[in-house]
């Protein structure tokens, strides 16, 4: 009898796992498209195919929904850091990766509707000190992963002088080249600025490689 509970249990937790996925990504969605003060809960609901009552049962208040779709989103963008990276080509026996694939996916991370949908966020959360509590957190979390990834995917030494801070330059590019893209297709002049950028941090990894006596002469 307790077997036959179990097995009934372990289908309906399942079930609720897909249904809070299915608004979580569809509060995401709404946030991309509507904005933060867009995206309500009957809005959400809508989107996901769902009655507001049964997304109240997850979520009781917007602030539950929209706190759990920024944890959420926060978690899938750190995911795809970590596919993203997995999928790079083998450089050499010094870099994990070329230098121009991974600016690449550095770029990467900031297009798309999960950037849309952060963007909204952080304008929200310049007006509102409780949402930036939470937001402030998550990106620095996603901010310390991205870094991480770059520093050990190229091969770098973090604590040469001038590395930190080059990856991190990196970093800060990306994101105002999302910005960017958001109002136009800027791909094409993306790319060339990521072949220029990639050349500069090169030769930024090839001085801090050196040694002092190396750079001397």
């Amino acid at each position: 009898m307790g077997s036959n509970r179990v097995a009934l249990r372990e289908p309906q937790q399942d079930r609720s796992r897909v249904t809070r996925a299915k608004l979580l990504e569809s509060a995401v969605s709404c946030l991309a498209e509507l904005g933060w003060s867009g995206a309500t809960v009957a809005v959400v609901a809508e989107h996901a195919g769902m009655s507001r009552g049964a997304t109240q049962h997850y979520f009781p208040t917007r602030a539950d929904l929209l706190t759990a779709a920024l944890e959420h989103m926060a978690e899938v963008r750190l995911a795809e850091i970590r596919t993203e990276a997995a999928r790079l080509p083998v450089g050499s026996a010094l870099r994990l990766a070329p230098t121009r694939d991974v600016v690449g996916l550095l770029m990467r991370l900031y297009t798309g509707p999960l950037f849309r949908a952060a963007l909204q966020v952080w304008a929200a959360a310049a007006a509102s000190e409780a949402l930036r509590e939470l937001v402030v957190p998550l990106e620095a979390r996603l901010g310390r992963e991205a870094h991480r990834a770059a520093i050990e995917l190229l091969g770098a030494d973090e604590s040469a002088p001038g590395v930190r801070e080059a990856v991190q330059a990196t970093l800060d590019l990306a994101r105002g080249l999302g910005l960017a893209d958001t109002l136009t297709d800027d791909s094409r002049r993306r790319d060339r600025i990521i072949a220029q950028w990639a050349a500069m941090l090169d030769a930024v990894l090839a001085s801090c490689c050196q040694s002092p006596a190396d750079r001397s002469r």
